[in-house]
């Protein structure tokens, strides 16, 4: 059996190929792909060939964040049918580590993450139209949302991670900086898990529109208001409780310490290489930086809280095109002043 599939070669350089799709094992799901959410790791990849010391230099098929329906299953399979409506979890720990054994899967020695240039050979993604998984990694979204709704799962899991980071924010003032896809679904998580006021900044107008839809309270458009933030919120040693960095800009990490208050938290969630941290004022105001990693038990959390609409992410999609047009989807996904999620649809 084979499968059409989105395969970069190298920098702006993506084919649409057809590979071969590999046996059911016992405890494995094949699944018809229906549809897949464009990343900041495919844009890059696809853009700069790689982010920062991870380099594509083998032929990969993209994307992580994907759903589809079960096509076949495994003779040990009893938890999933065919027919049923499923969210694909990009991350295959492995099990046996001393950190898959202490329950922290995330930081697994041997993850296999779908879609990642990470490991060599490197690790192809869902961006085809069949792909065989283990059962483990499926989670049903029933019929009542759509395809497209299900591939926010893993993103959606990456903000509710950082929530479980944060702690409880039943009554909490909260900040979320840089309100793209990731920050834009955090906000959906936070609302969900009580927090009383959320602000969310960035530099564009349609990020901040998602924001609010998300559940943001009030936004800042940074581009524009300079120095709103600090105005507003930096009196009295600072106004949140919990501030969630979804930029990965070190100058916007520094700009936060001003506004969280006294024995606040700081989840940092944006990738960065570099940041210059005001120590004085992290000693000063005992402040918690905290880091956060993907995410593990919490796919399944986002799963249902997508199946159930408790989070509507469809405020997030901005745009959905053929898989077969790939390159001008990320062409799309590059331009964050019009374009939230852009996603691929397949046959």
């Amino acid at each position: 059996m084979e499968t059409r599939a989105c395969v970069l070669h190298a920098q702006e350089d993506v084919r649409i190929e057809n590979h071969p799709v590999r046996e059911i094992g016992p405890q494995d799901v094949l699944v018809r792909v229906g549809a897949g959410g464009l990343c900041g790791s495919d844009i890059h990849y696809y853009w700069d060939g790689g982010i920062g010391s991870i380099r594509v230099n083998q032929p990969i098929i993209l994307g992580h964040e994907f759903a589809g329906t079960v096509e076949a299953v495994g003779e040990q399979v009893s938890k999933l049918r065919p027919g049923e409506r499923v969210a694909v979890n990009p991350s295959h720990p492995c099990g046996q580590c001393k950190f898959c054994l202490a329950g922290e899967q995330q930081h697994c020695l041997e993850m296999q993450f779908l879609g990642s240039a990470m490991r060599n050979p490197h690790t192809h993604g869902g961006f085809r139209d069949f792909i065989v998984v283990n059962q483990t990694q499926c989670e049903p979204v029933g019929d009542a949302v759509s395809l497209g709704e299900a591939a926010c799962t893993e993103p959606l899991a990456v903000g509710v991670h950082a929530v479980v980071r944060a702690g409880s924010l039943v009554g909490k003032r909260v900040l979320v900086t840089g309100a793209g896809p990731i920050g834009a679904l955090l906000i959906g998580a936070a609302r969900h898990a009580g927090a009383r006021e959320i602000v969310a900044t960035d530099l564009s107008a349609a990020p901040l529109a998602a924001a609010l839809a998300m559940g943001a309270s009030s936004v800042i458009n940074a581009a524009q208001e300079p120095e709103k933030l600090q105005r507003d919120y930096s009196a009295d040693k600072g106004y949140f409780d919990v501030a969630f960095e979804c930029t990965g800009v070190g100058a916007v990490l520094k700009s936060v310490f001003p506004v969280v208050r006294p024995r606040g938290s700081i989840v940092q969630v944006g990738v960065s290489g570099a940041a210059d941290i005001p120590v004085n004022a992290l000693v000063g105001k005992e402040i918690a930086l905290i880091g956060a990693h993907r995410f593990h038990q919490e796919y399944a959390v986002a799963a249902q809280l997508i199946r159930e609409r408790k989070i509507d992410v469809r405020p997030v999609i901005s745009t959905t095109l053929p898989m077969e047009r790939i390159a001008e989807a990320l062409v799309l996904a590059k331009d964050r002043s019009t374009q939230m999620k852009v996603q691929l649809s397949f046959a």
